[in-house]
């Protein structure tokens, strides 16, 4: 089942997409929801992220690859991590499928892609194991962690280089029926393909980063746990046109602008 989440008439509502048609329902995935009777074409409604979440939790580095092949690029030695670590961005950088990613006036070239795999919490979790850690989570989505590589190394904390507004395109549906072993990752920047992983390929995986983050917080429907990337990225510029696309979940798609 695929969820968008849209604005109608003035109003956010959630619907269910089937081909082409959305179904609107009264409430959310994430409760209880009726359908209203009301339908939309798909390419009529204004998609908005799928979710605005209570909290938005981000994997640490969680790609050997992308481990790698950034030591190569500092010229040091590849650091692994040990263990499953959490970090935190910021809803005011959320923005939709199709929306545009505005590159800050003083920001340098560096304006990077991360193609991630979004999970979406289901249910209230509480020191889960890992064997039961997917029932809490309602579906999937696809995240685009933008960053500001020259704020990234010189700021004390991540607050611009990955917080700035729009730097954390979302979408553009949930998917409720993915299968994480199935998932390929392809980015294209301006229909070139850039790079290809298996999205499941991680060095610590969904079931372990829900169980890990419950032994100390409880997750809450709606919350978001975005998974790490893989690879190294490109530079984006003014005009350029960024697509991360998950096999079974779906394409985001968004168009890159200068303030």
């Amino acid at each position: 089942m695929k969820w968008v989440r849209y604005q109608s008439d003035g109003k956010t509502f959630y619907g269910i997409l089937e081909g082409e048609v959305v179904k609107e329902v009264y409430g959310s995935p994430l409760d209880s929801y009726t359908e209203s009777g009301t339908t939309h074409n798909y390419a009529s409604i204004e998609l908005l992220p799928p979710v605005i979440p209570p909290t938005f939790y981000a994997a640490g580095i969680n790609y050997e690859k992308h481990v790698r092949e950034a030591a190569v690029l500092l010229g040091t030695e590849p650091n692994i991590p040990e263990k499953a670590d959490i970090g935190y961005r910021a809803a005011n950088a959320l923005i939709a499928h199709q929306q545009p990613i505005v590159i800050p006036k003083d920001a340098t070239e560096k304006v990077q892609y991360e193609a991630e795999l979004v999970v979406v919490i289901g249910k209230e979790t509480r020191n889960i194991s890992e064997s039961k850690a997917l029932e809490c989570v309602l579906g999937y989505t696809i995240g685009n962690d933008v960053s500001e590589r020259t704020w990234q190394a010189s700021d004390r904390t991540m607050w611009r280089a990955k917080n700035s507004d729009t730097f954390k395109p979302m979408g553009p549906w949930i998917e409720t029926d993915a299968n994480l072993e199935d998932m390929v990752t392809t980015v294209r920047l301006n229909n070139r393909e850039v790079i290809k992983f298996h999205t499941n390929d991680m060095i610590f995986g969904v079931q372990k980063y829900i169980s890990e983050i419950t032994k100390y917080i409880t997750l809450y429907p709606g919350d978001v746990v975005w998974m790490g990337t893989d690879g190294s990225s490109e530079n984006m510029k003014d005009g350029d046109i960024c697509e991360i696309e998950i096999s079974g979940v779906g394409t985001l798609r968004n168009p890159i602008i200068s303030e």
